[in-house]
């Protein structure tokens, strides 16, 4: 049985790296609205006479697919960003071969939403991803491509060290808070930490925790738990205990998030 602790430095460069390439566009963060782009469209395309006004209507106007370009108005649509690159320089991580990731996107004027799917590469080919996007109409359900693995982690493998781990115990956040924006953020809200604040914390635990150190421990190569702190920044504020347990050379874990302190 092996114990590996971590510094508070290296798992926050691990955490900044994986943010970096998890980063949208302007275009895919913020979009137009309908409105915006039709007034943006009208002015580019105004006539200047009569006769090209009629020019205008001959040739058919505005078009009126919208397809699933970015927008502003709930319609889900798909980013432009690999998430697989968020592994490439992750410690003993790797993408499994011949499965990709993909990220669909929602915004609102209220906030947006996102979910990762990895699937099979022969699955995720543009019509089938936006045949998903048809299936889901536009609630706040999110498109499910065919083919899609049950957790985005089930794409990913690696050298069962401590590192790919935590590593992976990290990545799994991210992802999930990728296109999150505006209200329905939630893991943006956290802060790694390895010793509480000091504040007069209410704990839910019979004693004060003072070891917040993130730290992997490896079981006999057949369990792998992976255990790190963060603190929530918004009210209400708390932190956080994050147990990861993961089995059998897979890198989905089962989680427990746990709230052990809570500032009055």
């Amino acid at each position: 049985m092996a114990l590996q602790k971590f510094s508070l430095e290296v798992v926050q460069k691990v955490q900044q790296y994986i943010q970096l390439q998890l980063t949208l566009p302007d275009s895919e963060q913020q979009p137009v609205s309908d409105s915006q782009e039709r007034a943006i469209a009208v002015e580019a395309f105004a006539p200047e006479s009569l006769d090209a006004l009629g020019d205008l209507f001959r040739v058919g106007g505005f078009g009126d697919d919208e397809g699933v370009a970015p927008n502003a108005e709930g319609r889900w649509f798909i980013s432009t960003i690999d998430p697989a690159a968020a592994l490439a320089k992750l410690p003993g991580l790797d993408l499994k071969n011949k499965v990709r990731l993909i990220t669909y996107l929602q915004r609102q004027s209220t906030g947006g939403m996102g979910v990762t799917w990895a699937l099979p590469e022969l699955m995720s080919t543009t019509a089938e991803l936006e045949a998903a996007i048809e299936s889901a109409g536009e609630g706040a359900i999110p498109p499910h491509p065919k083919g899609a693995l049950g957790n985005v982690m089930e794409g990913v493998t690696g050298d069962r060290s401590a590192a790919s781990y935590l590593s992976a115990s990290i990545l799994l956040r991210e992802f999930k808070e990728f296109g999150r924006s505006g209200h329905n953020c939630r893991w943006r809200h956290h802060r790694l930490i390895t010793a509480s604040p000091n504040k007069p914390w209410q704990w839910r635990t019979p004693k004060p925790l003072a070891n917040l150190a993130p730290k992997v421990q490896i079981k006999d190569d057949k369990m792998v738990a992976v255990e790190f702190f963060s603190c929530r920044v918004v009210p209400p504020v708390a932190i956080f205990r994050h147990l990861d347990q993961y089995v059998a050379k897979s890198y989905r874990p089962k989680t427990n998030d746990q709230v052990v302190a809570l500032l009055p």
